[in-house]
């Protein structure tokens, strides 16, 4: 079993088919036990990192011969890669934006949105700065951290703040959530906002505070095969898997919604 390896010799940032309402999801056809091994990488948010580790382990319990390798990182970084040529069975995105730069080059057809996310505040565990609100990132004697405006949970942040009326000081913005929240719970900052499936992958290393307006600021996450997968069937398998029932029980276990 392999993991998180790099997209390709390019790439800076290393780390269901239809699934939408109560459509019927088309599942392709179980793998033959005596098929020759494949290998589907999957490209995928960084959001994402931790919920598709424990689906690969699941997928590839129940398909003998079969290998994920994930590669995770910003979803726009990624979108490029893949446009640049890199080699990816499977993109999963935290936003439409960035898959359809990909689908737009001719890579990914009919992308399905397969969860959803929003923004929470974060600090680290105890709240030594005593944050209590989106205010707060206004406060220039605070460290503050958000994701670059490029990536879909800088471009929420921007979304958030404005509709709020919040005029953030950041002393860094990220290229990807996980890098936010790495400086969180290292206490390299005192808040920041990320994802709350971030919050509660990240236990008691930080806590997470409500942010006003962000259940209307909603990330939607679409999931497609590559039209030059190098393994179509096995991936098209991992995303009816991803889409499919116990893709979804993982999911909300991680704290994403519904599409």
């Amino acid at each position: 079993m392999r993991r998180h390896g790099a997209p390709a010799p390019l790439l800076v940032l290393a780390v269901a088919t239809a699934l939408a309402g109560c459509a019927t999801t088309e599942v392709p056809e179980a793998r033959s036990s005596d098929a020759a091994p494949a290998t589907v990488t999957v490209f995928a948010a960084a959001s994402l990192m931790h919920v598709f580790d424990t689906l690969a382990e699941r997928f590839e319990a129940t398909h003998p011969g079969v290998d994920v390798v994930l590669s995770s990182g910003g979803s726009g970084a990624l979108a490029q890669q893949i446009v640049a040529g890199a080699p990816a069975d499977v993109f999963a995105s935290a936003a439409e934006a960035p898959m359809q730069t990909v689908v737009d080059a001719g890579l990914a057809e009919a992308p399905v949105v397969f969860a959803t996310n929003t923004l929470e505040l974060v600090v680290p565990a105890g709240n030594p700065a005593g944050v209590s609100g989106l205010d707060d990132l206004a406060r220039v004697e605070l460290r503050i951290a958000l994701c670059d405006a490029s990536v879909p949970c800088g471009a929420a942040s921007v979304e958030l703040l404005a509709r709020q009326g919040v005029t953030a000081a950041p002393d860094t913005l990220e290229a990807d959530v996980t890098s936010v929240l790495t400086k969180v719970v290292l206490g390299e900052v005192d808040a920041a906002l990320v994802y709350r499936t971030d919050v509660i992958a990240a236990g008691g290393a930080v806590e997470g505070i409500d942010a006003p307006g962000a259940a209307s600021v909603v990330n939607r996450y679409p999931i497609a095969v590559m039209a030059d997968a190098a393994s179509p069937d096995e991936a098209a398998e991992f995303v009816a898997f991803v889409a499919g029932v116990e893709g979804r029980a993982g999911l909300d276990a991680a704290g994403f919604g519904e599409p």
